[in-house]
């Protein structure tokens, strides 16, 4: 029983859901099965009833979560005594962004750390940038390049790196808008740009003609470009978009300020030196 089957193990525990842990922790559903069939068997007992509805943990299962909690944190803790040993950070930690973060900030942010801890193995993950505060808070992610989402919850910290100016944008063909009630918008299903927005079309008694919600900001660009209607991003995603000679920014849109983007993590991760020496080399704006 190695760390890896425990720390899947855990996230199923809490989960409930064969799909979303395989997709979390970036594992086939049918090896995520296999692990779980493996630990039941070294320990002859079940740890999850399922059926094709649910899943729940039995009691084997309870006990066992107790167990790979503690020895999980056991073995950090012994890595971390063997790094002040040595005086040399050694492992991994795991990131987090959008694929807009990944070309505009994650270069600057790595390139002096990598030198500094050359031992220090980093494990990129990248999606759309409305999750990356939900996949710290569930343990997925060490760290994440995120958008501050105006009120922190009292386990995360948060380093500001940047500020950008929140746009509208349209193709050329759809650069002038007569009203706002009839033109088509694509948006985000979520995150602090579509909140913004929302309360937007609410002052101004605006009942949005929605054409699409999408899953992050790239996909907004390809869909403006293409003329199915006006989108309204942060302006750092066109900047970095292949697209950004495709359409035009609206000076008359919204006016909803600008996102404070930045180094988010939960506090007691902070408390791993390998992520602290990360965060602690970030220089604030």
């Amino acid at each position: 029983m190695d760390t890896r089957d425990l720390q899947l193990f855990l996230h199923l525990s809490d989960s409930l859901h064969f799909g979303r842990t395989s997709q979390a922790m970036h594992i086939s559903a049918s090896a995520l099965t296999r692990t779980i069939q493996n630990l039941e068997e070294s320990l002859d007992t079940r740890l999850f009833e399922r059926d094709n509805r649910s899943v729940a943990l039995t009691r084997s299962g309870q006990l066992l979560q107790d167990y790979a909690r503690e020895a999980i944190q056991k073995w950090q803790q012994f890595q971390y005594s063997l790094m002040e040993e040595t005086q040399e950070l050694q492992g991994n930690i795991s990131i987090y962004c959008s694929v807009t973060a990944s070309y505009s900030f994650l270069y600057n942010i790595l390139t002096q750390f990598r030198q500094a801890h050359p031992k220090i193995g980093i494990r990129l993950h990248t999606g759309s940038a409305e999750y990356s505060i939900d996949r710290v808070q569930e343990g997925l992610e060490d760290l994440a390049i995120a958008t501050h989402p105006g009120k922190l919850t009292k386990p995360l910290d948060f380093k500001p790196i940047a500020t950008s100016p929140i746009v509208t944008i349209a193709s050329r063909e759809m650069a002038v808008v007569d009203c706002w009630d009839t033109v088509p918008f694509i948006l985000s299903e979520k995150g602090v740009v579509r909140k913004r927005l929302n309360s937007w079309f609410q002052q101004q008694g605006i009942k949005p003609n929605i054409y699409a919600q999408v899953d992050g900001n790239e996909a907004i660009v390809s869909m403006v470009s293409l003329g199915y209607g006006l989108g309204v991003i942060p302006k750092i995603v066109l900047e970095n978009s292949p697209l950004a000679t495709e359409v035009v920014i609206l000076q008359l849109g919204p006016k909803l300020g600008k996102i404070e983007v930045g180094l988010c993590a939960l506090k007691k991760k902070l408390q791993n030196p390998l992520t602290k020496a990360l965060w602690d080399s970030i220089k604030t704006t």
